[in-house]
């Protein structure tokens, strides 16, 4: 199991908003009503980034991410500070795991290998080539994982319950047969016989350190997968059920808007008025 890969499971930027702009004052980056995530990457000076949760300061090669409400950022001493800013332009279910894991705001020194990136995506937003849109999403998605890999390295840090579970002796193994083998028809005595304990002092165990039961984890679970294998060219309901679990597509539809607040068809549907609204978003500011 890959825990931070299984976060990002289903991240991906698709026409993500760009901007560059050297700040002498405060300003408030633009944003929109989908977006729920933004990288600020300092690519000199300093800068302070305030939102609801207070005030951080980002030094050159630094990147933060918000991932909810308004924030404004001000160049630090009344110094000019060069930033490069990406933002996600997803609907009301996209990225909501991930966000769920991250505080409001997070701040990472830049490691070698992000630093290269935030050079990379600041060399295109400067530039005028063919396939720049796509070219910088993929970079934004480069670069979000290796500030979450890093961050989850600092001791400060507060990842999810069920990450910091994984390292659990009991707990552990059974996180990983779930992520592994999704599609199996798991029980609690099931997982407890994997972890090797009784389903007590598994069950126990389990709701104690991820802080949800065991099957409400599992079909949340699923439920992420679903989402992102809706996305598939083909995908029908009755073929997603099958490869996250479910004997029918009754079951899964119902566990599907339980968990995510629409149907399986609604959410494919979105997903295609998504990529059919969506169009150039790239912005340079000054």
């Amino acid at each position: 199991m890959d825990a931070l890969g299984d976060l990002l499971r289903g991240i991906r930027a698709d026409g993500a908003l760009f901007g560059r702009t050297v700040l002498r004052g405060a300003w408030e980056p633009e944003r929109t009503e989908a977006a729920a995530l933004t990288l600020v990457m300092v690519l000199r000076g300093q800068a302070h980034v305030t939102g609801p949760s207070g005030t951080r300061t980002l030094g050159a090669g630094c990147a933060a991410i918000r991932t909810s409400g308004p924030f404004a950022i001000a160049a630090a001493g009344g110094a000019e500070a060069e930033l490069v800013t990406g933002t996600y332009q997803w609907d009301g279910n996209g990225g909501r795991r991930l966000l769920s894991a991250l505080p409001p705001l997070l701040v990472v020194p830049g490691g070698e290998e992000c630093l290269t990136i935030i050079e990379l995506i600041a060399d295109e937003v400067a530039a005028d080539r063919p396939g720049r849109q796509y070219v910088m999403d993929r970079m934004l998605d480069w670069l979000l994982a290796c500030t979450l890999r890093e961050w989850f390295d600092l001791p400060e840090s507060c990842p999810p319950a069920w990450y910091r579970a994984l390292g659990d002796e009991v707990v552990g193994p059974a996180l990983r047969a779930m992520h592994d083998e999704p599609a199996l028809p798991w029980t609690v005595a099931a997982l407890a016989a994997r972890a090797r304990v009784s389903r007590a002092a598994f069950a126990r165990n389990f709701t104690d350190l991820v802080g949800r039961p065991p099957m409400a984890y599992l079909t949340e679970w699923r439920m992420t997968l679903a989402a992102e294998l809706l996305a598939e060219p083909g995908a029908t309901v009755a073929s997603v059920a099958g490869r996250v679990g479910y004997a029918d597509g009754f079951g899964f539809s119902d566990a599907f808007k339980r968990i995510r607040g629409i149907t399986p068809s609604g959410h494919r549907a979105s997903l295609v008025a998504g990529r059919a609204a969506s169009g150039p978003s790239l912005r340079a500011a000054g």
